[in-house]
């Protein structure tokens, strides 16, 4: 798999739709076993996950959309469990799972993919162009 913004994630901002600005929303990565969770471009919410593929989230900080370059401080990611993430899912946290939006699946792009699977904490270094760009 490659990386991607999820289509609904698109669709949503172009039908202007509420909950989708990045820079002033609670915008969360969490790392994914991809043996659990596949990204597929029907899924549109956190809710249609399988909540055991999430292994830590944390949320980003000091986010900035510049000429459609999202971009956040690095961030470190507390796991739950001894099992290697394959990917990081970008997703706006509204405090319920049927609204929370789905941005991105990050996989190719992220250095230190698979995490050890031993790791309590995982370092989340973003490239220096930023997370993603529209």
């Amino acid at each position: 798999m490659t990386d991607a913004i999820y289509p609904k994630y698109k669709e949503a901002l172009l039908a202007g739709a509420t909950d989708v600005a990045l820079d002033s929303s609670n915008v969360v990565v969490s790392l994914v076993d991809s043996d659990v969770q596949m990204f597929s471009i029907s899924d549109e919410y956190y809710s249609d996950l399988n909540a055991n593929s999430i292994i830590g989230s944390a949320e980003l900080l000091n986010k900035t959309v510049d000429n459609g370059l999202f971009d956040a401080d690095d961030v470190t990611v507390e796991t739950s469990s001894n099992i290697s993430a394959e990917s990081l899912l970008i997703w706006i946290n509204t405090g319920n799972t049927e609204t929370s939006r789905l941005v991105a699946w990050l996989d190719d792009s992220v250095v230190g993919l698979p995490t050890p699977p031993d790791d309590q904490f995982v370092d989340i270094s973003w490239n220096e162009l930023g997370i993603f760009k529209l």
